[in-house]
């Protein structure tokens, strides 16, 4: 009983708030203040922007933008030098392979 209770509760009051939003979405009253305050809002970030842009200070977007760049470099920088990695090994197995047979020339 006291779930039904509890329940005929809640739908009263989310029918009680969805009248009073579409009440507040209708008043032009409201809808202008909500039209300024997102026109104030985008002209803010204008305003932040190029105050960024005019202190030479980079911004959160070109910090990303090095991020990603600089892990795409490390990525390659890493590939590079197991490349080399391998090649050292390459030429030691070659030194190696040399040494043997320099060590059963005849006359040697």
């Amino acid at each position: 009983m006291t779930d039904e209770h509890d329940s005929g509760i809640k739908a009263r009051g989310e029918e009680a708030l969805t009248e009073l939003a579409q009440a507040l979405a209708e008043n032009p009253l409201v809808g202008g203040a909500l039209a300024r305050a997102l026109g104030a809002g985008e002209r803010a970030g204008v305003a932040q922007r190029q105050a960024i842009g005019a202190l030479n200070l980079a911004s959160s977007a070109d910090v990303e933008r090095l991020e990603i760049r600089l892990r795409s470099f490390t990525s390659r920088l890493e590939a590079i030098e197991d490349s080399i990695d391998r090649m050292g090994d390459d030429i030691a197995a070659l030194k190696a392979r040399e040494a043997e047979r320099s060590d059963q020339a005849p006359g040697a």
